[in-house]
């Protein structure tokens, strides 16, 4: 038996058939699921973004064009979902470094002696990686998880967001600085 293609699905569903819909949730959610994982901390918040998404996806199904892939029409939604969630539950809390992990500190202690010898891949880097972009302003969060986690280039992010090309630039290098910042707040907090 052949499988409909994503077309044949969404033509499906426009015609009233909305249980042709559930296959392509059931293809693109673990792509959809892992987009939510770089964006929210908690597993339900996760959930609640992914089913935001596919809701928003079946709603606006009419929407879609088919000028490209649904797969970019989906993620390009779930990026904005995504960054929705953050302006909604935007929390900025100072983190100090009492509340970081020994493998955090020891690595950071690492990399302020040292940074050319730390090792990027530790677990103890990408949890503190995470922690910095939570203390990050949502547009900011946004431009670094785009730009330098996911390797999107400035074209796509500005096609994701509808930012224009210099606006994304402008936000990198701001939200880089502002990286920084925590960085040295971090660092100064834990010395003093």
């Amino acid at each position: 038996m052949e499988r409909d293609t994503d077309a044949e699905y969404i033509a499906k569903v426009r015609q009233g058939d909305p249980a042709s819909f559930e296959p392509l949730v059931l293809k693109y959610q673990p792509r959809v699921f892992a987009t939510a994982r770089r964006y929210a901390r908690r597993e339900d918040e996760v959930a609640d973004i992914v089913q935001d998404v596919f809701i928003k996806a079946y709603q606006k199904l009419d929407s879609f064009r088919g000028d490209a892939p649904f797969e970019h029409w989906l993620m390009r939604l779930a990026v904005h979902t995504c960054y929705d969630h953050l302006r909604r539950h935007q929390r900025r809390p100072e983190s100090t470094f009492t509340e970081l992990t020994d493998d955090e500190n020891d690595w950071l202690d690492r990399t302020l002696a040292a940074p050319e010898d730390t090792s990027e891949d530790t677990d103890a880097a990408r949890a503190l990686v995470q922690r910095l972009l939570e203390m990050l302003p949502p547009p900011a969060r946004l431009v670094i998880t785009l730009l330098e986690i996911e390797r999107r280039s400035v074209k796509e992010i500005a096609e994701i967001t509808g930012w224009s090309p210099t606006l994304v630039k402008v936000r990198a290098f701001r939200a880089r600085a502002e990286m920084r910042k925590c960085v040295e707040r971090l660092a100064r907090d834990k010395y003093l």
